[in-house]
């Protein structure tokens, strides 16, 4: 009975705390997350600043109209 219990104990890396691993695997989680949202700010800012306001109405206006009425 007391083998099958060890042998977890000894399938684990000697000297590395299991608590440690898992806190450096949600960092490396945490970090990942951070610069994919930070380049989808970067992506979806530089999409802002390039589209220009469009006007589905432009064609049908006459010349004399002005576009926008105050």
């Amino acid at each position: 009975m007391a083998g099958c219990l060890a042998g977890p104990v000894y399938a684990q890396k000697k000297g590395e705390n299991p608590l440690k691993i898992d806190e450096d695997l949600r960092r490396k989680d945490d970090e990942e997350i951070d610069r994919q949202y930070k380049s989808t700010l970067q992506k979806t800012r530089k999409d802002a600043a390039e589209t220009r306001p469009v006007d589905p109405w432009q064609n049908i206006r006459g010349a004399e109209e002005p576009k926008t009425k105050r």
